[in-house]
């Protein structure tokens, strides 16, 4: 312990690494400039790491430094993900693991170790300040507050982002709690202090006093339940907040004396002797330094001696009468010591600039990553609205037209009647687009490249899946090898950590989800290719084949009174081509519009704005939720109206076609129009296979989408599994050590006694069964003896765990030593055979080979190293 009476905090060690390395990777991966641009930047970041993390000593350059470059952290929260890529590496300075590091792909981490950093220099700071004069008192708790303040900052504001499942031992909530509530009680000491100096009266004292003993019995509370205070720290603000309830007695007993209330005086003076007591029973152990004793010893001498003397005057003199503890007015409390945060935490970006504190802020020109994330929104966004709620609603609405018309024989019966010989002159078109298309070719591409990607991603995942199935096995083994109990981590499948267990197996049950729907659609539209195919082939093979495919009919005159009926039909299905061309024609400029829309000179913009109109605000894609809306609205809404107007004007068209189509058949009946069924039906066969054709050429494509998508999310699933199952690995290694760690009973401080052999142990614990009454009647008459000089032989444990640390007895009289020859041939220990401590051989020693009768040899000492011999 500390010589010093207040306590300060310890610095957390870092190594070096070069962080510019890793914002120039990130920097050319994902953003669109080139690191070149930031070249100077990148060299000022690495100079300020290396001057914070070399802040080692209780000196004031040191806040700057550490200040500047936390203040830099911030301000790259905004341009940076947490997650850059660098490994930040420190060494926790509380705690029982202080030479094993932890490191972090997580510039909040790295920003938490700084403002420790900070508010350890300020405790520094503090304890080197000269507190013996006012001044110096002052000076102490403005650094003590300024220390609870950082530490209330990192708690609030730093620790809820840290976004790591367990915080390091000496940064989780408990310990922040704690030292925050350690430094405010030695800053109020200060101020306690600083009043004893300039002498103000016994009540104010009393207050302060009384404050202090609140703030550290709130640490000590805090403290026991932190995994990283020390047992040391811990009766440390135990032992003074008695001591500061004592003081604050003994100040209000003082008041009492001055105010003549001698009772209550004694009642004061007597809790305040019990509150230095309970303090003094905390120096057990010798947990406290020297200063802290001294403070309690001298203030118990200082109450005893005053309550001695009121008692003495009150008892000849007052005769006042003393009332209980439990009367006592509470006292008041005075509390002076805030924690104040520094404004460089709080508002950090207040003071960069080019003449300001900080300097000018680093990576100015680099697009904040939220803006990145933001136009990856409304990318996402504005695809969502024309490909879904546009361009899916034309294609649905044009695929439903394409069943009316079949259902009415559409065009086929039109065909077949105006044109009974060679080939209608659409018919002649769908083949040209099929040829030209490459239509089969072009399918048969696409469904290979779907059955690849299809099986590129299946690997991927079942690679994934792999590593939490051998994980979980790996789990299970180690589990039956230990049992439950001392295996106490969670299950595989169970693991509640961030990217753990218990999401990576459902996320791979979600996966098989997506394969399984995608099979099911993939067999669909392979259905859909398999009964048209034959015909696709005839339409994209010469025209001859699809001459002979098509039937002739015998050339008729329509009849007069079937024209009427004929010309509106071939109107109202000619309108149904006109909204078709037009459709395919808005779709066309739709998908351009998309393609052209370029959110990201007009979104920086926005983003200056907002960072100009909100300068302590960290800019999020939630701010241009506005912004989003807005720009949608402005340049979707006419289409969004035009797709319901679409919509309508199909309607109306699909009704005109069918009361034609109706009219139509009804007068062929009538003027009895011979048309050559095989001949229509030929036409309207060749006419669905086109629009399947496109129908599956769509299919295609989405499917292509989807398992470019899919690819990603197999990645990720994969390496998510891959970090988790070598965390778990890391984490079976480090449980095995534990639990192979020889119990702390079997562990001893005097010299390593080398064990026996297991057959000897065996005898060594049936002998000490069978002979328990002996021995205990053999060790009665010596207890005496081994109470005032216990043998240096006690000291050492027995190598057998289930046996209870034995009293070894002194020597039995020569006449109970049995022969060596008897000895040796003996199976078992006799009591007659007494203890015999051997030395390093058995025969050839003089002492082996003494005979019956003869004393052992006088001056031969025990060695602890060449154990214990029986007999």
């Amino acid at each position: 312990m500390s010589t010093s009476n207040v306590l300060s905090l310890p610095f957390r060690k870092s190594t070096q690494i070069s962080l510019s390395n890793s914002i120039q990777q990130y920097i050319s991966k994902k953003y669109d400039q080139h690191p070149d641009m930031f070249r100077q930047d990148l060299e000022v970041i690495d100079k300020l790491r290396r001057d914070a993390v070399n802040v080692r000593e209780a000196h004031p350059s040191g806040i700057k430094k550490l200040q500047i470059y936390a203040g830099q952290l911030v301000w790259m929260g905004g341009k940076f993900p947490i997650d850059i890529g660098a490994d930040f590496t420190w060494y926790s300075s509380l705690g029982y693991h202080t030479e094993r590091p932890l490191v972090a792909n997580n510039l909040k981490y790295e920003l938490m170790n700084l403002l420790y950093n900070l508010a350890a220099l300020y405790s520094q700071l503090a304890i080197a300040s000269n507190r013996s004069s006012t001044e110096g008192l002052k000076t102490a708790a403005s650094w003590f507050s300024q220390a609870a303040g950082v530490l209330t900052h990192m708690k609030a504001e730093l620790l809820p982002e840290l976004r790591m499942t367990n915080p390091p031992d000496d940064m989780d909530e408990a310990t922040l709690e704690s030292l925050t509530q350690l430094f405010l009680a030695q800053s109020q000491e200060c101020f306690w202090q600083k009043a004893v100096m300039d002498g103000y009266k016994d009540a104010s004292i009393a207050k302060l006093a009384a404050r202090v003993s609140d703030l550290y019995s709130s640490a000590g509370e805090a403290a026991m339940k932190s995994e990283a205070i020390s047992s040391a720290w811990i009766h440390h603000m135990s032992a003074k907040h008695h001591h500061f309830a004592a003081a604050a007695q003994y100040r209000a007993a003082c008041d009492c004396l001055e105010k003549r209330n001698y009772g209550e005086e004694v009642a004061r003076l007597m809790d305040a002797v019990a509150c230095v007591d309970e303090g003094l029973k905390e120096c057990k152990g010798g947990y406290l330094s020297k200063a802290v004793m001294d403070d309690l010893q001298g203030l118990k001498k200082r109450v005893e001696e005053d309550l001695k003397r009121a008692e003495k005057d009150n008892d000849l003199i007052y005769l006042k009468v003393v009332p209980p503890k439990s009367e006592l007015k509470v006292l008041d409390r005075a509390n002076m010591a805030v924690a104040r945060v520094p404004p460089q935490v709080a508002k950090p970006y207040d003071f960069f600039g080019d003449h300001a504190e900080f300097g000018p802020a680093l990576f100015t020109k680099l697009v904040p990553f939220s803006v990145h994330l933001a136009v990856s929104i409304y990318e996402e966004r504005r695809d969502r609205l024309v490909n879904n709620s546009i361009i899916a609603e034309l294609e649905t609405m044009t695929e439903k037209l394409h069943q009316i018309l079949s259902s009415l024989n559409l065009p086929g019966s039109l065909q077949a009647l105006e044109k009974p010989l060679g080939l209608p002159g659409t018919l002649v078109q769908h083949a040209d687009e099929i040829r030209q298309a490459d239509a089969l070719n072009r399918l048969q591409r696409g469904f290979a490249d779907i059955d690849k990607l299809c099986a590129s991603d299946r690997a991927v995942f079942e690679e994934g899946k792999a590593l939490l199935a051998a994980e979980e096995e790996e789990d299970m083994k180690l589990r039956l090898k230990h049992g439950t109990q001392r295996w106490a981590r969670p299950e595989s499948r169970a693991d509640p950590t961030p990217n753990g267990g218990a999401k990576l197996w459902n996320q791979a049950a979600e996966i098989d989800g997506y394969f399984a729907s995608s099979t099911s659609s993939d067999g669909v539209v392979r259905e859909k290719y398999a009964a048209v195919k034959d015909t696709l082939a005839i339409l994209a093979g010469p025209d001859r084949g699809i001459m002979d495919f098509i039937p002739n009919s015998r050339r008729t005159e329509i009849p007069e009174s079937l024209k009427p009926a004929l010309g509106r039909l071939r109107g109202a299905y000619n309108d149904v081509l006109r909204l078709e061309s037009r459709r395919r024609k808005r779709v066309e400029a739709l998908k351009a519009k998309s393609r052209a829309d370029d959110i990201k000179v007009d979104i920086l913009a926005e983003a200056a704005r907002l960072e100009r109109t909100y300068p302590d605000t960290s800019i999020v894609p939630a701010h241009f939720e506005d912004f989003f809306e807005k720009r949608l609205d402005g340049l979707y809404e006419s289409d969004l109206e035009a797709a319901e107007k679409e919509k309508a004007d199909q309607d109306k068209i699909l009704a005109d076609v069918q009361r034609a189509n109706r009219e139509f058949e009804s007068q062929k009946k009538i003027s009895g129009a011979g048309v050559n069924a095989e001949r229509e039906k030929a036409l309207q066969r060749l006419d669905n296979a086109y629009y399947k054709y496109k129908e599956i050429v769509s299919n295609v494509e989405v499917g292509r989408k989807f398992y470019n998508d899919l690819s990603r999310i197999v990645a990720q699933f994969r390496d998510q599994a891959r970090q988790w199952v070598n965390e778990r690995r890391k984490d079976a290694r480090s449980l095995e050590d534990e639990i192979s760690m020889p119990p702390l009973s079997s562990l001893s401080m005097n010299n390593p006694v080398q064990s026996p052999p297991p057959q000897q142990t065996y005898q060594h614990q049936q002998q000490l069964n069978s002979n328990a009454y002996y021995t205990q009647q053999q060790q009665q008459p010596r207890q005496s003896m081994a109470v005032h000089s216990p043998p240096i032989e006690a000291q050492i444990q027995s190598w057998a765990d289930n046996v209870p640390q034995q009293q070894p007895r002194p020597m039995p009289p020569p006449n109970m030593v049995a022969p060596v020859a008897n000895m040796h041939a003996q199976t078992m220990w006799m009591p007659g055979m007494g203890i015999k401590f051997a030395g390093p051989s058995e025969t050839n020693s003089p002492a082996g080979g003494q005979q019956q009768g003869q004393n052992p040899p006088k001056g031969t000492t025990w060695e602890p190293s060449k154990g214990i011999r029986f007999g």
